[in-house]
């Protein structure tokens, strides 16, 4: 295990071409049975990215935290927060493009709804466990123990990954990478919002209950275009089931949903469960 910390502390010398070579304080345990290869310490961290990386300075800036920097001026090295800046720009680019891609027929409002569900720090964190990120985080040593499972900290160590990928690899570096995480996520994302959405759930009761879609008509818009109000009832076969208004369509199908879940005692005004 020392000759894992030497080489970690020689391989940093050498990015930084300084004349003495220094081991890195801060950088987080390891158990011996998930050892990364004695031959390259953070080898196991670029077989788990599937991105072998040419400039390994920028793998091991975004491993840095601000706490370690504080620590350790006189190293001339820098904290995360360019390259998470960047990574968070480009994780909005190939999600919006994959689900552009994925989703061909859904609007604006829809593909917002889901991308911003796939990007929440939550999500972000939990791709950074998932990639065991915590572990190589450079850390000062107040933060050491309490910053490496934080969430923020993970999520933000992510982006910044993102962004030292795209930087070394370009965008199809990033895109190969998130390929691989977003497929399960999409699916993920897609079961939480059908569940928080009232359309959702009137959906899933009248199919697996009824059997049949339920089917949205605007019956009414009153007011001038730029203040617009309209009236919006579903209907389950040829049965009126719920009616809403909104200032915009989306809003008075989600009222119109929300109602017939409470007229058809699905709901009483909450959340039903999905048993």
């Amino acid at each position: 295990m020392g000759n894992w910390w030497i080489r970690i502390g020689r391989l940093w010398g050498r990015l930084q071409e300084r004349q003495e070579e220094r081991a890195p304080r801060g950088l987080p345990p390891t158990s011996p049975q998930a050892a990364p290869s004695e031959e390259d310490p953070l080898l196991l961290l670029e077989e788990r990215l599937g991105w072998s990386f040419r400039n390994q300075a920028l793998l091991l800036e975004a491993l840095t935290h601000r706490s370690y920097v504080n620590e350790h001026p006189d190293e001339g090295i820098r904290d995360n927060e360019r390259l998470e800046f960047l990574g968070d720009a480009v994780l909005q680019l190939v999600v919006s493009t994959d689900l552009f891609r994925r989703f061909p027929d859904w609007s604006e409002g829809r593909l917002t709804e889901l991308r911003t569900a796939l990007i929440r720090g939550e999500r972000l964190a939990a791709w950074a466990e998932a990639l065991e990120l915590g572990r190589w985080l450079r850390l000062g040593k107040g933060e050491a123990e309490s910053a490496r499972a934080r969430p923020s900290v993970l999520a933000d160590a992510f982006e910044a990954l993102l962004g030292a990928v795209y930087l070394d690899g370009g965008l199809p570096a990033v895109e190969r990478l998130m390929s691989r995480l977003l497929p399960e996520a999409i699916d993920q994302a897609l079961r939480d919002l059908e569940w928080h959405d009232p359309k959702g759930r009137l959906q899933h009761w009248s199919q697996a209950v009824r059997g049949k879609t339920p089917v949205y008509r605007v019956v009414a818009v009153e007011g001038p275009p730029h203040a617009a109000r309209f009236t919006v009832q579903v209907l389950i076969g040829d049965e009126v089931v719920g009616e809403g208004q909104g200032t915009s369509k989306r809003e008075a199908t989600r009222e119109a949903a929300r109602n017939a879940l409470i007229r058809l005692g699905i709901e009483n005004g909450g959340k039903s469960s999905p048993d």
